[in-house]
């Protein structure tokens, strides 16, 4: 998980989501950690989890200290917490719940390669990557380029953006500046 710190600079660590219901995850913390001190200060944070398939999901989003709500029922369906924080010591954590946001299933694993996004709670869809413009001349240079072939033939031509790496070489590379990022500035070029 991710947050900023109060310098601005960003931090990252291991964190378990200890539960999920009615489409919200919930995790904990102690009230001594830095980590809790960027939630509360923010109340945003930034997941990311991979298998072993090279599928990985990401999160971001907006969190609240829910406090000792769900405390119980995190250590029942996670007991190795007990050997962490045995008997009382446990009263130090609080929990959070990552309770609105947007998301992103990504699979490496295939060519193409595979993207889905979603929202969660009461936030609309932020589009990302790139699409296509109604200056396009058809002459199939973003087809030609593209690492993925997720550029279809059309009037104008059109990307796939369940299959685009958001890499931008259709974009660098259109000859009429026909290509535009998705969300009106200046793409999404995250991923690798």
């Amino acid at each position: 998980m991710a947050t900023v710190a109060g310098d601005g600079t960003p931090r990252i660590r291991i964190i378990d989501t200890m539960l999920t219901k009615n489409e919200k995850l919930y995790f904990l913390t102690a009230r001594g950690k830095d980590f809790y001190q960027e939630l509360m200060r923010t109340g945003q944070v930034a997941v990311t989890g991979l298998n072993e398939r090279w599928e990985t999901v990401r999160l971001q989003g907006r969190v609240r200290n829910i406090g000792h709500e769900c405390l119980d029922e995190i250590f029942e369906k996670n007991p190795s917490m007990n050997s962490v924080y045995p008997g009382d010591s446990r009263e130090i954590l609080e929990v959070f719940c990552l309770y609105e946001g947007q998301g992103e299933y990504f699979c490496l694993a295939g060519h193409p390669i595979v993207r889905k996004t979603f929202c969660f709670g009461n936030v609309l869809q932020q589009q990302k990557g790139y699409r296509i413009g109604p200056d396009c001349i058809g002459c199939g240079t973003c087809v030609s380029v593209c690492p993925q072939g997720a550029v279809e033939e059309g009037t104008p031509f059109r990307i796939l953006q369940e299959n685009c790496l958001h890499c931008g070489r259709c974009f660098e590379n259109c000859p009429v500046q026909a290509i535009i990022p998705a969300d009106g500035g200046y793409g999404d070029s995250e991923e690798t």
